[in-house]
């Protein structure tokens, strides 16, 4: 049996865990300094407790009740609210029903991560968080080994990450720089060749990179401006991904797709 706390006020401070979802500054801060994350809906809190994250509590309304009660181990608070409660205390219509508050685990340094690894995303400072989910969804789909971010790259376990990747962000491994500077650098010395994608018509086709089975790491630089000079200059290869000239450029999220497909095409 799951553990029902009934709340007798939207202004307890058991659901301080899921108050203002949308406001991102707000969340940032009280996410990462209280350890916690948002999984939102039936199969992404599955893929959080498959695994390993630790369940914090439940909020959800009470249609949602049977599909979470295997999931849940006996102690976690699970807090049942009518629709229009939910909404005043998260800050919009949560249409999957169910949200859990889940404790994060310790991030590997990205030594561990890239060990043993052939094929990379290397993220400079993605701000977007549906970006960031989508990329690490076709990381997922196309079997790159691990994701190393940038310092000042969106957090994969923001909720809108979480909900886009579909759970994704559990399964890819991933792992934070320290270092920005000297960060591709360390990658080559771990033994990657470093390939910026860029559209720059003087980039060489990305299926140039694909061939063969060494170890590479595709560097996908931030919306808009692209990569910084610091990296595309400290790239082995500028590559690009050959399109209409009636289009000068692809979304971040879909050039990552169309690249992870292209990288791990000689591999499978």
């Amino acid at each position: 049996m799951m553990a029902y706390v009934r709340v007798e006020s939207l202004d307890d401070p058991r659901l301080r865990d899921y108050t203002n979802l949308r406001d991102v500054a707000l969340r940032r801060s009280l996410e990462v300094a209280g350890g916690l994350f948002i999984a939102e809906g039936e199969k992404v809190i599955r893929r959080a407790v498959e695994a390993g994250y630790p369940v914090r509590s439940v909020l959800m309304t009470e249609r949602w009740l049977e599909s979470v009660r295997d999931i849940l181990p006996p102690d976690v608070p699970c807090f049942v609210l009518p629709p229009d409660q939910v909404e005043r205390v998260t800050g919009f219509q949560v249409h999957r029903g169910a949200l859990a508050s889940m404790a994060r685990l310790p991030l590997p340094p990205v030594e561990k991560v890239v060990a043993g690894a052939r094929r990379l995303l290397v993220l400079e400072d993605i701000v977007d968080h549906t970006n960031v989910g989508a990329i690490f969804r076709s990381a997922a789909a196309f079997g790159i080994d691990a994701v190393v971010l940038a310092p000042r790259c969106a957090d994969p376990l923001y909720r809108r990450s979480v909900k886009v990747s579909m759970g994704a962000v559990f399964t890819v491994p991933y792992a934070r720089m320290t270092n920005w500077y000297d960060g591709l650098g360390e990658l080559r010395a771990a033994g990657f060749q470093t390939v910026a994608l860029t559209p720059a018509d003087d980039a060489v086709p990305l299926e140039e990179c694909a061939r063969g089975s060494g170890r590479l790491a595709l560097v996908l630089g931030t919306e808009g401006d692209g990569l910084s000079a610091r990296w595309q200059g400290e790239a082995d290869i500028r590559a690009r991904i050959p399109i209409s000239p009636a289009v000068d450029s692809l979304n971040v999220a879909a050039a990552a797709a169309v690249a992870c497909y292209v990288l791990t095409r000689e591999l499978r």
